[in-house]
């Protein structure tokens, strides 16, 4: 979980990578550095992230069985949300808990 600004917006074949700069890491198992490609398994846009925007991410690190893909995979069924800070204060409040 992290909250990070989308510098830029690819097409990789039938996926998407966002360039992202994580401004501040909330709970990762893995290091995060300061610019990361968050990958998205489609090409329609969807979850809707727009180059600038501010989002609190849930993703996760993807590795094949070959381990030579080692990416951050946000998946159908992962969490992005605008950030605000309300938002922030519910992850700060979920961490002391988890």
């Amino acid at each position: 979980v992290f909250q990070g600004r989308i510098l830029a917006r690819r097409l990789v074949g039938q996926e998407t990578r966002y360039e992202v700069e994580v401004k501040t890491p909330y709970r990762h198992r893995s290091p995060l550095v300061r610019r990361e490609y968050l990958w998205v398994p489609n090409a329609c846009g969807c979850p809707p992230l727009r180059e600038g925007g501010e989002y609190l991410l849930m993703a996760r690190r993807h590795v094949n069985y070959e381990r030579t893909l080692n990416r951050i995979l946000l998946q159908e069924d992962g969490y992005a949300r605008p950030w605000t800070p309300r938002e922030d204060r519910l992850v700060r409040e979920a961490a002391r808990h988890c």
